[in-house]
């Protein structure tokens, strides 16, 4: 319990505020009584439910309710921290001791406090992440204390209500960024008080916030500067168009969120986003249904730059459903499914160059006339057999119009395949990669290492295994691990599938698991 702060425990609104117990946050869902056990205990559900120990039952009794099983505690009043208002927090953060000889201590204390003072004063930037700010205090504390703030951090505090946030914005005129990630807000009670809170905000950042889209277009009106907006982490799975607000957005990040597959095109009409970012959102589509392919698409009018990294894009039709986006220069989609038949991660980046006209970088690396060229011709020469076979010269059918949409005007721009550049195209040897095969579950079982094409299909691996271990194909579960991402491990749950389909590289190691 803070200093000056009396019998949290019976406050009346205990309830739905925000406390920290350990180091770890929570909010309080119960406060009173627990048959058996003597005094008053506090109901908290932990934002990290593996921290709890039940449901927020007691006893065949239901006390609070938890969205995860085991969310939840009861705890003494005397464990948890309600917080302090902004002004003590800023003080206690920003305290600092007085370089001086102190030879007149009452002199050096009043002259201390004032230069305080007047650094808080001319403070562009106040950090307070995790610290146990819970509101604003006293009316007028956050202007007097703190009036030039540009940059607010209040990542991971004890504020609980957009009413408070709102509280402290409306004193600070100059804010123009917010950092309130890892907070758990309840909606304002009136959204309609607190329109004029944050009119020159301009960057926002509320990530792991546990947030919903429909939650978030409903406090929009808040923010009518907002350019930037960053939601990583939070709930947000169904995407509905802003329609009146978000409109001056440039930057939004959705990282981290399970978005469902065909709610992306809702954020199209945007007319002022700039760069989108959908990493790791479990995207295997970008449909831009608007064109016919080959064509332009009036969604995403300002897109320039779009991050799609560790998704599960496999067809080579979504990179042609981005060729439609007029403005696209910039793309990020490392660690996709995207494949080719020499199972080469160097042709899949030719690949996409060929497809993609407009682009100037791909996953960080800016793309030189020299390498658009080969990439191109070799994008001919790629599918010259294919072309030939569907009309060549004439009119080739629209099945591969619509798989090679640029084809034809490359053709225009260097000129038809000659005969012996297909043959060469088509001789290409299949990738050989080095696996590493280790066995988790069996400790005294060597590594093997193998080397198998690229193309080689999971089922056939297993078959391998089967051979090697003497365990039946049915019993097998295989995953993989990569050093260029350490610490994550990849489910192959496709036997059909080749090596290729699921990105393994030469030098990954593949896990293998029995019944």
């Amino acid at each position: 319990m803070g200093p000056g702060q009396a019998e949290p425990e019976v406050r009346a609104d205990a309830v739905g505020r925000r406390v920290s117990c350990g180091g770890e946050r929570a909010t309080v869902r119960y406060v009173g009584p627990v048959p058996t056990t003597p005094g008053l205990w506090i109901g908290v559900e932990w934002d990290h439910p593996e921290r709890g120990k039940h449901d927020g039952s007691h006893g065949g009794v239901r006390f609070f309710t938890c969205r995860h099983p085991g969310g939840g505690s009861f705890l003494r009043p005397e464990k948890v921290s309600f917080g302090e208002d902004y002004l003590t927090v800023v003080q206690q953060v920003y305290r600092t001791d007085s370089e001086e000889t102190q030879r007149d201590a009452d002199a050096i204390d009043v002259q201390w406090t004032r230069v305080k003072e007047r650094s808080l004063t001319d403070r562009p930037s106040v950090l307070l992440s995790r610290s146990e700010v819970n509101g604003p205090g006293d009316d007028g504390d956050v202007r007097r204390t703190t009036p030039n703030v540009l940059h607010l951090n209040l990542c991971g505090t004890l504020l609980s209500c957009w009413d408070d946030v709102a509280a402290i914005s409306r004193q600070l005129d100059q804010l123009t960024k917010l950092d309130l990630s890892s907070t758990r807000l309840t909606l304002p009670s009136d959204l309609s008080a607190h329109l004029q809170a944050f009119c020159s905000l301009k960057v926002l950042v509320l990530n792991n916030c546990d947030l919903t889209w429909p939650q978030i277009l409903e406090l929009a009106p808040l923010w009518p500067r907002l350019e930037n907006l960053s939601v990583e982490g939070n709930a947000i799975r169904e995407l509905h168009r802003p329609d009146g607000v978000l409109q001056s957005l440039r930057d939004l990040s959705l990282v981290g969120n399970p978005l469902a597959q065909d709610s992306v095109i809702s954020l199209a009409a945007l007319p002022r986003l700039e760069n989108l970012n959908l990493s790791q959102t479990g995207l295997s589509e970008f449909p831009v249904d608007d064109a016919a392919p080959g064509g332009q698409s009036a969604s995403f009018p300002a897109l320039t730059s779009l991050s799609l990294e560790d998704n599960v894009i496999s067809e080579w039709r979504v990179v042609d459903e981005l060729a439609k986006l007029s403005g696209l220069v910039i793309l990020r989609c490392h660690r996709n499914r995207l494949v080719t038949s020499d199972g080469n991660s160097k042709t899949v980046r030719q690949l996409i160059i060929a497809k993609l006209g407009r682009l100037a970088f791909l996953d960080g690396v800016e793309i030189s006339p020299k390498e658009r060229r080969g990439a191109e011709i070799d994008y001919i020469k790629m599918f010259g057999e294919e072309w030939l076979k569907a009309g060549g010269g004439g009119q080739p059918s629209s099945q591969f119009t619509c798989q090679h949409p640029r084809y034809l005007s490359l053709i225009n721009r260097y000129g038809a395949p000659e005969e012996g550049e297909l043959r060469k195209s088509s001789a290409w040897k299949n990738q050989l990669l080095k696996i590493t095969f280790t066995f988790p579950d069996d400790a005294n079982r060597k590594s093997i290492d193998k080397k198998l094409p690229a193309s080689m299909q999971v089922q056939k691996v297993k078959g391998l295994l089967h051979r090697l271990l003497k365990v039946p194909v049915a019993d097998l579960r295989l995953s993989y691990t990569t050093p260029k991402k350490v610490g994550v491990e990849y489910e192959i749950n496709n036997d059909l599938r080749p090596l290729q389909f699921y990105s393994i590289a030469d030098g990954d190691q593949m896990l293998a698991r029995w019944s």
